[in-house]
């Protein structure tokens, strides 16, 4: 198994700056290559509270203090961006960074883009699905010529630079929805199972159907699943890590219920217990990752790169003893 350090780049302290908060994920970045994690990932959101709505440009930042470490996005919303703009951020990024790029894509849902990019509830998949048949090709083909409903059609189009890695692996991000799932398969791509808000259950269920449609499809090859987790926390023992969640946990709580949502995991200890969050002892983690992978067979898992709550020490403690005692054992599990 693999491991990936994924930010959001939420921002609810205003005593920072938005610069020292962006810079603060370069330096978990450099951390995560340093303790030896395989990726690191910036999401894309375009509201408060978050500072994610360049990927690109952060992780070319990263590219430059970086040599090894993959960098991913979670996820790449494209069905609010211009395929074409897109593959040329995503192409130079590419080629700087060295062919480190993944890329994880999705159709977004936050409440600001039917406001900034007038895209809806109604037309998000179709978007999605429409975008994402342009970009690959662009990433393949010198030349293009095609026509949509939702951007000008190209006619042997030329797009610069050229990519390095041929092809780029495109992850299909799955929260809820089948619409993903299929569309991974169709194109025989792998999935990203969110994984952050239900008991495990409904999320297998996507895996299971996206290795149907997979055989549907008639690939030679076979499914890849990476699979999130609902928060992060490894401390020596199980007391000292869930009383160190605890308030980071009952803020967010709060949060929900301040906008009129009950929660499914109302304590910490329900999270560890029921939820994919990875909260506890070395030897609780590998055993809920173990139980996990049972059901999933992913072959990467996602960690959050930072927690607004701890301190640095406590995060780089937390990562120091995950990459110690933690990934080495896990590291043994295979996808299916």
């Amino acid at each position: 198994m693999r491991f990936l350090l994924l930010t959001l780049i939420t921002h609810f302290d205003h005593a920072k700056s938005p610069a020292t908060r962006l810079r603060e994920v370069v330096e978990s970045a450099v951390l995560g290559e340093e303790l030896g994690f395989d990726a690191f990932a910036v999401g894309e959101r375009h509201e408060r509270p978050f500072l994610s709505s360049s990927p690109p440009v952060i992780l070319s930042h990263i590219a430059a203090k970086t040599s090894r470490i993959e960098l991913w996005t979670g996820v790449t919303t494209l069905s609010l961006l211009d395929p074409v703009r897109a593959f040329e951020d995503y192409s130079t990024l590419d080629n700087l960074s060295g062919g480190r790029l993944q890329l994880i894509i999705g159709k977004g849902n936050g409440a600001a883009q039917a406001e900034l990019f007038h895209v809806t509830t109604e037309d998000q998949w179709e978007r999605l699905r429409e975008s994402y048949d342009l970009f690959r090709r662009l990433w393949r083909e010198p030349r293009v010529t095609w026509s949509g409903r939702y951007r000008p059609s190209l006619t042997g189009a030329e797009t610069w630079p050229r990519p390095l890695q041929q092809p780029i692996t495109v992850w299909h991000g799955s929260a809820t929805s089948r619409e993903s799932v299929d569309l991974a398969a169709r194109y025989g791509d792998p999935l990203f199972s969110a994984n952050v808000t239900n008991p495990i259950e409904p999320y297998a269920e996507l895996v299971d159907y996206y290795r149907e449609r997979w055989s549907h499809y008639g690939h030679s090859t076979k499914p890849r699943v990476g699979a999130g987790s609902a928060g992060f926390h490894v401390a020596r023992t199980s007391q000292e890590a869930i009383d160190t969640y605890r308030p980071i946990w009952q803020a967010r709580i709060d949060q929900f219920r301040r906008v009129g949502v009950e929660p499914v995991f109302p304590t910490v200890e329900d999270a560890v217990e029921r939820s994919s969050a990875l909260i506890g002892s070395p030897q609780q983690i590998i055993d809920k990752v173990h139980r996990y992978h049972e059901r999933f067979g992913h072959e990467v898992t996602h960690l959050a790169a930072e927690t607004e709550g701890l301190t640095e020490k406590q995060q780089r403690a937390s990562l120091e003893l995950f990459a110690s005692d933690v990934a080495p054992v896990l590291r043994r599990l295979k996808g299916r």
